[in-house]
């Protein structure tokens, strides 16, 4: 059996002397998943991930990465595999033009000549930016900003990307077309790892759940099973989506036939008319 990308055993960490912010923990991430790393502030969920390349180390147990424990090499060293989309973007954004950015990352893992052109030419054009390659960077606004940011991190053409809160300050249609580029790449094999507290993105677009909650991991399990859970994500600090009141609201109301594990508005009008034309009425 292929080893998991991300082998995660029994992890316990904590800043400098605070309490520990994670409380033996263990996972494995494998390729071509789409994780969403779930709970609410001080919860652990960055802390975990940030581990994955290296970012942070263990106090106690380890991280592998392909069987490798990740003190034993620098963070610069797992960039061909694994790459990190930061919560606050602006912070790694620092070249000349959006060309520039968008190659630094590939450049310092030897890419160079027509590999390194076909690599950021292709991620402008995946985020709309081949207009915008000779334009600095700091004379964008935000939401472009954070899309040369995602550029540049997909022209490392990782094994794993990681997205820290990658939405936050961002309209809904740019938040849906930036999560679009994203799981493009994932359908081509790459592995996701989304850090987020917003439940509805995870239902969208997560096949997995991991829930954080005072640095131990509260649930672990199909997407639609730990999203679905309103007693546990109330539990771990969560409220559920709205979508999951309604169509509870609507079972215990005597709407008959409506599946308990509705998530997003779309799916829900779709069962809500099927349960409606199939008899159930509510009330009755």
């Amino acid at each position: 059996m292929t080893p998991p990308l991300v082998s995660v055993q029994e992890l316990w960490f904590r800043y400098d002397d605070g309490p520990p912010a994670l409380r033996g923990v263990s996972l494995e991430i494998r390729r071509g998943e789409w994780v969403a790393v779930l709970g609410c502030n001080g919860s652990g969920k960055s802390t975990l991930v940030k581990h994955f390349n290296g970012l942070l180390k263990p106090w106690r147990g380890r991280v592998l990465v392909e069987g490798v424990d990740t003190r034993r090499r620098q963070v610069g060293e797992w960039a061909r595999l694994i790459a990190y989309l930061p919560q606050h973007p602006d912070r790694i954004i620092f070249s000349a033009s959006v060309w520039e950015e968008v190659a630094f990352a590939p450049r310092l893992q030897g890419v160079s000549g027509a590999e390194l052109e076909r690599r950021v030419n292709t991620a402008l054009e995946a985020l709309g930016l081949r207009d915008a390659a000779d334009v600095p960077p700091a004379a964008l606004g935000y939401g472009l900003r954070r899309k040369v940011a995602l550029a540049a991190v997909l022209a490392q053409e990782p094994a794993l990307l990681i997205l820290d809160e990658p939405t936050n300050g961002l309209d809904a249609g740019s938040a849906r077309d930036f999560l679009e580029v994203v799981a493009q790449r994932h359908r081509q094999g790459t592995a996701v790892v989304l850090i987020t507290h917003d439940l509805e993105l995870a239902a969208q677009y997560a096949g997995r759940a991991v829930l954080m909650q005072a640095g131990e991991i509260a649930a672990d399990g199909p997407a639609r099973a730990v999203l679905g859970d309103a007693a546990l994500l109330r539990k771990a600090g969560l409220e559920p989506l709205p979508v999951t009141h309604t169509a509870h609201a609507l079972r215990e109301a005597g709407l008959a036939g409506l599946p308990a594990d509705l998530l997003l508005p779309e799916e829900f009008a779709e069962a809500y008319l099927r349960a409606a034309a199939g008899g159930g009425e509510v009330g009755q």
